[in-house]
């Protein structure tokens, strides 16, 4: 396994992250340990969670499974470098909610009890909070850094601006601020690197992918359609785009059976190959998943793959306004 400092700390994370937004909801208690255990096999280090994930079932499950496997012993905990996230609504009341400093201490006390462990290494604010001044959320970051309760501070959904006045503010207060942000990112969505990517290198900030498949599009989704197997990529904004877009999907699985290598391998591989990139989440739903992502990791797209994947998507880019490098 590769690491990478995190921004600009001295913290090494895995290049790959396991994503959890699928344990307790599309995973059943058990697999979920497993693929945890799996994930620390293969020397992944890095989990991501929120407080919200599971809220199919209800918000908060997913931190409890994490906390109940880190509660097995083995001394899990202090392997794992371990990210969270505050903003999104918990339940319908008022200030229960967004990035108000009272939000923001009270919800990284339920976090850290549904965790059972004492201290969360990144809490990542899940969006901006207009509402929310910059001076109040590092306020609540100072005092939660000051007791021990989290160690960094990162961002998930900035813009390239967001980034910008957080972290001069941060600056004004000698507080190291924003450490990681967290963005979509994929062959099918680049707009991060028109200002989100070039503010995070500025600041140093390090970049971390999530839904690097693009919620399964990227993951051969017409073969799965197919084959009747598809299960994220026929559903979500992974059918909506593929409603829109379909002739660029099929070009792209056509250049990935040519090449003998299967699409969501490509997909990962090649947004771990953007020079700017710290990590990436992966979402995997079994062992399998996970495997695949790590062998995908190991190898390196073949020569000339990547220029060939930038004429594939080119139509999907000019759509967007994206430039072209």
């Amino acid at each position: 396994m590769r690491y990478e400092r995190l921004g600009r700390t001295a913290l090494r994370v895995s290049r790959l992250c396991l994503g959890t937004l699928n344990l307790g909801v599309r995973t059943s208690l058990e697999d979920a340990a497993r693929l945890m255990d799996l994930a620390l096999d293969h020397g992944i280090n890095y989990f991501d969670t929120a407080n919200h994930y599971g809220w199919q079932v209800r918000r908060g499950l997913t931190e409890e499974i994490i906390g109940d496997w880190f509660a097995g012993g083995d001394q899990r905990r202090d392997k794992v470098v371990l990210g969270t996230k505050v903003c999104n609504p918990m339940s319908d009341w008022a200030n229960d909610s967004g990035l108000s400093a009272r939000h923001i201490i009270a919800s990284c006390e339920a976090s850290l009890r549904r965790l059972r462990t004492d201290w969360i290494d990144v809490l990542h604010m899940h969006n901006v909070d207009p509402t929310a001044p910059w001076d109040e959320v590092w306020q609540a970051m100072e005092t939660l850094v000051a007791q021990g309760k989290i160690r960094y501070v990162g961002s998930s959904n900035f813009a390239g601006w967001n980034i910008a006045a957080a972290q001069e503010t941060a600056a004004r207060r000698n507080f190291l601020g924003i450490v990681a942000e967290q963005c979509n990112y994929n062959l099918f969505t680049r707009d991060v690197e028109r200002e989100v990517i070039p503010a995070a290198r500025a600041y140093g900030v390090g970049v971390v992918a999530w839904s690097p498949l693009h919620g399964g599009l990227l993951g051969g989704a017409l073969r799965k359609l197919a084959d009747g197997t598809a299960v994220k990529s026929a559903q979500g904004r992974a059918m909506v785009a593929l409603q829109e877009h379909r002739q660029v999907v099929a070009d792209y699985e056509e250049l990935c059976a040519g090449l003998g290598l299967d699409p969501a391998a490509v997909a990962l591989a090649w947004v771990l190959s953007r020079p700017s990139l710290t990590a990436a989440v992966i979402g995997p739903r079994t062992a399998a998943h996970l495997e695949s992502a790590v062998r995908a990791m190991e190898t390196p797209l073949p020569a000339g793959t990547c220029d060939r994947l930038e004429a594939v998507f080119h139509p999907r880019r000019e759509a967007a306004g994206i430039p072209v490098s």
